[in-house]
């Protein structure tokens, strides 16, 4: 076990699978203690049982992060549990399916905009004070690839991960001199179980859009997560960090 994050406590949205997952044990093999949060409790669980079969240490939080009393509720016992809070990865998102804008429901809209941009504001606005509280600390917020480019029929995704994007820029300008660092990570396609219900050919066509010609790994997005978060970051906030296989460099 590396000990890069030794000391630090670390709390994680959608910690749960996919990405989320992977930062976490990531987050724990590197030295830190960590609160796995999710809205499926089983899945944080299973995160943790998979951070303590490697002596790692961490707690499973439920929580949905478009609840303000949830994301207050988690922090406070993210805090309570390891004494302080170093560094937090807003993970949690939700995919929307594919419509042209007018004939999006107000009810979709509104869920996307609860989980992919108002639940990074709630996680923000109770994770920074903790962190000011400790010290200081690093954030790293997940946007998208369509945090920088559009795609037709995927409207309220684009205008959701857009304002992650902009919400990083302000925040690392709010709080840059109290010692916190908030940076973006845009990834392309990930194979993550966001993608469990496209068929073979049509992952195909997706890993075809990015010039790598595949799709992602979780591990790649999460080493340049844990970067961001580190000290080698150090001098780094307000930044969007797009890892996407070339797909933005048209």
């Amino acid at each position: 076990m590396s000990s890069e994050f030794a000391g630090k406590s670390a709390f994680v949205t959608g910690g749960g699978s996919g990405i989320g997952a992977q930062t976490c044990v990531a987050l724990a093999t590197r030295g830190a203690v960590v609160a796995v949060v999710d809205f499926n409790l089983e899945n944080a669980l299973q995160t943790v049982e998979r951070i303590e079969a490697q002596q790692g240490r961490a707690i499973a939080i439920q929580a949905d992060v478009s609840n303000p009393g949830d994301m207050e509720a988690a922090v406070g016992k993210s805090v309570d549990a390891f004494g302080a809070l170093h560094l937090a990865v807003n993970n949690a998102g939700i995919a929307v399916p594919f419509s042209a804008l007018h004939e999006v429901s107000v009810e979709t809209w509104s869920r996307n905009i609860a989980v992919n941009l108002t639940g990074v504001f709630l996680a923000l606005k109770y994770e920074i004070p903790a962190l000011i509280a400790s010290g200081g600390g690093a954030v790293v917020n997940l946007s998208s690839i369509l945090g920088g480019v559009a795609l037709a029929g995927r409207a309220p995704y684009v205008a959701a991960k857009h304002g992650v994007v902009g919400i990083t820029k302000a925040a690392a300008l709010d709080y840059v001199e109290q010692g916190v660092r908030v940076n973006a990570v845009a990834p392309g396609y990930v194979d993550t179980p966001l993608l469990s219900g496209r068929g073979d050919d049509e992952k195909e066509k997706i890993a075809a859009l990015h010039p790598m010609g595949r799709l992602a790994r979780s591990n790649e997005i999460m080493e340049a997560i844990l970067f961001l978060l580190s000290d080698k970051a150090s001098f780094t906030t307000g930044q969007t960090w797009f890892v996407d296989g070339g797909y933005t460099a048209r």
